[in-house]
């Protein structure tokens, strides 16, 4: 982010490769190139995180990437995110430990390797105009030629990573709701983990970060163009809600202002009310309220369905900061806890 140190020469390259459609395409070509298919071969059980934001997907990515199993796309991979082989050869970045907290201040702190939600470039590059709308996210068709492209991206991916331990793909894309049937369809042995927490909880943090998002965003033009470049329409001025072939649900979130918390309840009602309805045999969902309660046990039970043998080192409980409010609707909020209630219920099962 531009508050964060993006310096003019910064801009500049993130502009260059991200903001043209046809650089993007041209540097998925240049990579595809260079990295010629070898007998190389990667296994299909891939991770795909899929949450609506605010769910603690950045966190489940880290203890994820912490086995060593998995390569995804980092910090610096950016911003030519489409070419990581040919990157890494011509950027000449040098490893680094420094770690700086993430723009949405909550107190992850990231670093050069850290993995991060950069695959949404890669759809937005090749399909972006079918489900990017002025004021929404909708569901779109995929075709097979898109499909093996995406394939031939997360083979690069993996044929970028540092060790041979890194056989698996990782992802973490809140938007990847919107084409789960299709990454069922390119690997069928993968696994989309779906994590959840109280909705009141939930909305209130959407509804923080939504109105600090705005504010940087409406003092620096640069963070604005940041993230319409990577996809994330999650919040701030350019937030997107998701249109899940729901009109009366979307209508209904439209009576509200984004600063209203009942925008945030039907936006998380809309969200899980369809994973709920429509998600694929290989989804797994994940309790984050449970986890932050005893979360050796919940990484425990997690691992042992994504085959991952990793041991688990005794992790302290998180003590989550409790907030309130008494400005929603409460049939609204009565819809989100059952569905709640059905997540959890689906999960003990």
């Amino acid at each position: 982010m531009a508050k964060s140190g993006y310096n003019f020469i910064d801009r500049f390259t993130h502009g260059l490769a991200l903001q043209s459609k046809a650089a993007a395409e041209i540097s998925f070509d240049i990579e595809n190139a260079i990295v010629k298919r070898t007998n190389k071969t990667f296994p299909d059980n891939h991770v795909f995180i899929s949450g609506l934001a605010r769910s603690g997907t950045t966190i489940l990515m880290q203890y994820l990437c912490d086995t060593g199993l998995f390569k995804s796309l980092t910090y610096s991979d950016m911003p030519f995110v489409l070419m990581p082989n040919t990157w890494r050869k011509i950027s000449h970045k040098k490893a680094s430990d420094q770690f700086k907290e993430r723009a949405h201040q909550d107190g992850i702190m990231i670093g050069p390797d850290s993995p991060e939600a950069f695959e949404e470039v890669f759809w937005r590059v090749f399909c972006g105009k079918e489900y990017i709308l002025k004021d929404r996210l909708q569901l779109h068709e995929i075709g097979n030629g898109t499909i093996e492209k995406f394939r031939r991206h997360v083979y690069n991916v993996l044929f970028s990573a540092d060790a041979v331990n890194q056989t698996r793909y990782l992802s973490k894309n809140n938007n990847n709701v919107l084409r789960l049937p299709y990454l069922h369809k390119a690997f069928p042995q993968s696994h989309i983990v779906v994590p959840f927490r109280d909705p009141l909880q939930h909305t209130i943090s959407l509804l923080n970060q939504h109105l600090h998002f705005s504010k940087i965003q409406a003092e620096d033009k640069f963070s604005l163009n940041y993230m319409n470049w990577l996809g994330h329409f999650e919040f701030g001025l350019n937030q997107k809600p998701f249109f899940l072939n729901d009109e009366n649900a979307f209508n209904e979130m439209r009576n509200y202002g984004k600063s209203d918390i009942n925008f945030w309840l039907l936006n998380w009602k809309n969200y899980y009310q369809y994973v709920n309805e429509h998600h694929t045999p290989n989804t797994i969902f994940f309790n984050y309220d449970k986890f932050c309660q005893n979360p050796s046990s919940e990484l425990s039970a997690l691992f042992e369905k994504l085959d991952i043998n990793t041991p688990i080192v005794s992790i302290k409980a998180f003590e989550s900061q409790v907030r309130s409010t008494n400005d929603f609707d409460q049939s609204i909020m009565d819809a989100c806890n059952s569905i709640y209630r059905l997540l959890t219920a689906k999960l003990a099962r």
